[in-house]
């Protein structure tokens, strides 16, 4: 695919999937914006590799739960090529907890994050994307197992999935697109994270595949999304697991 001077922002997009989302873009054509919470080292990074293989790709810092810094991130995005033609929404948390009185607080921790934070950044999407653009959102497949420990998270990313669904309906009459991609088990840090070999083999033996995903794979669905080729998905939430859910 060839694009001209098309600019896509990333958020989440200095790690795991959010980086491979965004050196696909970039390879694609698009001028790519990284936005990153903290992590300037992992955001720099992204960056330079990018550059490096002849794309374009700049770093901008803001925390998707802070409106003030979603505001900002989206007016910079904007300026860059005069227009904002992708918006992808990667970013998220994912800790633990089960539904208890004790993990409240790390129940509004997730929402702030993967659900406040989702809402500003499709809000924001909504009045910066250019008519004819796209609107990704990064769900989650693990909303159809139930996991113990899993609640709040698969809270937030119901949520998600419920305003992409909304948002297309807002955006009638400007033939934007606003679609969901649903990973399954990715081999990112954060899936690894704090999980033992037989954990990782007992969760990629759910899927069918029988294996773990891989970044790349997601990323080729979101530029799939992105591209002419996604031009008649709309509302949609398309699970990318394997077979795992």
């Amino acid at each position: 695919m060839t694009t001209t001077q098309q600019t896509a922002l990333v958020t989440g997009a200095s790690r795991g999937i959010g980086r491979a989302i965004a050196q696909r873009l970039a390879r694609d054509g698009f001028t790519v914006i990284i936005n990153y919470a903290g992590n300037v080292a992992s955001a720099e990074e992204t960056v330079h590799s990018i550059n490096a293989n002849g794309g374009n790709a700049i770093a901008i810092q803001a925390d998707v739960a802070v409106e003030n810094q979603v505001s900002r991130l989206f007016r910079a995005a904007k300026n860059i090529n005069g227009q904002l033609d992708v918006v992808v929404h990667s970013a998220g948390i994912m800790p633990m907890a089960k539904i208890t009185p004790a993990a409240l607080a790390d129940f509004d921790k997730v929402i702030n994050t993967n659900l406040r934070g989702a809402f500003l950044v499709l809000a924001n999407a909504a009045e910066s994307v250019r008519d004819g653009g796209k609107i990704i959102a990064l769900s989650s497949s693990v909303i159809a197992k139930s996991f113990p420990a899993y609640g709040p998270y698969i809270a937030s990313k119901a949520g998600v999935e419920g305003l992409v669904h909304v948002l297309a309906n807002e955006l009638r009459g400007r033939n934007i697109t606003v679609n969901a991609v649903a990973p399954g088990p990715t081999g990112t840090d954060l899936f690894f994270n704090g999980k033992s070999t037989e954990q990782i083999n007992a969760i990629a033996a759910l899927a069918p595949l029988a294996r773990i995903g891989t970044p790349d794979e997601i990323a080729s669905v979101v530029a799939t999304l992105a591209g002419a080729d996604g031009s008649w998905v709309n509302s949609q939430v398309i699970r990318v697991n394997g077979g795992f859910a």
